[in-house]
């Protein structure tokens, strides 16, 4: 019986001797060490392609289409018909106006070859009868002091006068009312520049049946067909103006301050991941999307690739740091997004929380600026270990 409890014994000891040495061991973390190497940091975000200029064009006189000669994504120069519309109804009002126009200069060219002889010839026979008239009167004044008339006959040759100058002012009145500054020569000039106007506007207003393209560019947008009657307001289409290509970046607001104007990007575009290209960001919007968190960043291309087309979705990486050499760390291993941070180390077997002051940062991993120093050993997952806990380091895969 004796030996049979030693039997049992035994084994049950060596079992309690064995947890109390596993307990009395502290639990093994795994530490990354601080290294040396050359660090680049690129922050990277989505964006999309988006023309310089883009525009709404349509009509601006109601008309049924009578062609629609583009269709969507077709390039275009400046002046280029895109659609054309009924104008017969524009087209005799023009020659409406272009008659009465006509009528206009023929009036004007009239009173300037006939009226305007006319009336400094009738001036210049009312001053020969005013002279003649007052001459007369004169040799009968001195008759009558002879005795050789009679006093009739003064009254006659005085009236005769008095007659004259008043064809005489008469005759001045139509001369200046026909001269070049005359009523008659304005009226007949306003009347031309009247019927002129009418011309213009008629050849506006048919003009309009003919939408152009209003630069070189590309049709993005094509809403019309033959036969539909328009209106103005109406889109018809939409265009995009050839000019630099314009990427729209949103980026996340804390790396704000690391971005800048004239910074160089990589551009990768989601259809055609193999074709890189580079462009350079020359815009920071002065505001946050608050909804997102995000700030908007515009890039131009000097080169665009012939694949790029308006709204195409990509990624954007941008280069906002590069070192030769840094004390470099896992971003994983860091507690903190900002500058300032803190590690976890294992020191006399328990786990210290240490601050460190960071600088460039990677998604993969980050520089250490003040803190550390070259082969000290952090957590590599420091949230799994609480500051003062018992632990011990081992090296990380």
């Amino acid at each position: 019986m004796k030996h049979k409890f030693l039997w049992w014994a035994l084994p049950a000891a060596l079992l309690v001797a064995a947890l109390s040495v596993w307990w009395a061991r502290p639990p093994a973390r795994a530490v990354v060490p601080v290294t040396e190497s050359a660090l680049s940091q690129v922050l990277v975000f989505s964006g999309r392609v988006a023309s310089v200029v883009r525009v709404e064009l349509g009509a601006t006189v109601t008309g049924r289409v009578l062609e629609v000669r583009v269709r969507e994504s077709d390039r275009v120069v400046a002046g280029q018909v895109l659609a054309l519309l009924d104008g017969e109804e524009l087209r005799a009002q023009l020659n409406q106006a272009q008659a009465a126009l006509a009528s206009a200069r023929a009036r004007l060219e009239g009173q300037q070859e006939l009226a305007l002889p006319t009336s400094q010839a009738a001036l210049a026979q009312a001053t020969a009868n005013l002279e003649a008239a007052e001459a007369e009167h004169r040799r009968n004044r001195e008759l009558f002091g002879k005795g050789f008339v009679a006093q009739a006959r003064i009254d006659e040759t005085e009236r005769a006068v008095q007659v004259a100058r008043a064809q005489l002012e008469a005759a001045r009145v139509a001369q200046k009312a026909n001269s070049s500054r005359g009523n008659e020569a304005l009226q007949a000039q306003l009347r031309v520049r009247e019927a002129e106007t009418a011309v213009a506007l008629a050849q506006t207003r048919l003009a309009q049946t003919r939408i152009l393209a209003p630069a070189a560019g590309r049709v993005v947008l094509r809403s019309v067909d033959p036969g539909q009657i328009v209106q103005p307001g109406k889109v018809l289409f939409q265009f995009a103006a050839d000019g630099p290509a314009q990427l729209i970046g949103l980026a996340d607001e804390k790396f704000l301050n690391q971005l800048a104007r004239g910074q160089q990007a990589k551009v990768v575009v989601d259809a055609f991941p193999g074709k890189p290209f580079e462009a350079r960001l020359f815009s920071i919007a002065p505001g946050i999307d608050a909804a997102r968190g995000t700030v908007e960043v515009k890039f131009q291309v000097a080169r665009p690739p012939d694949f790029l087309r308006e709204d195409m979705t990509l990624s954007l990486q941008v280069q906002v740091g590069e070192k030769d050499k840094a004390l470099v760390l896992p971003a994983a291993s860091v507690i903190g997004p900002g500058q300032e941070g803190k590690v976890r180390r294992v020191i006399e077997g328990r786990v210290v929380e240490v601050p460190v002051r960071l600088g460039l940062r990677t998604l993969e991993r980050v520089e250490v600026l003040s803190g550390l120093k070259a082969g000290d050993e952090v957590l590599s997952a420091p949230l799994q270990a609480e500051p003062g806990s018992r632990a011990r380091a081992q090296p990380a895969p």
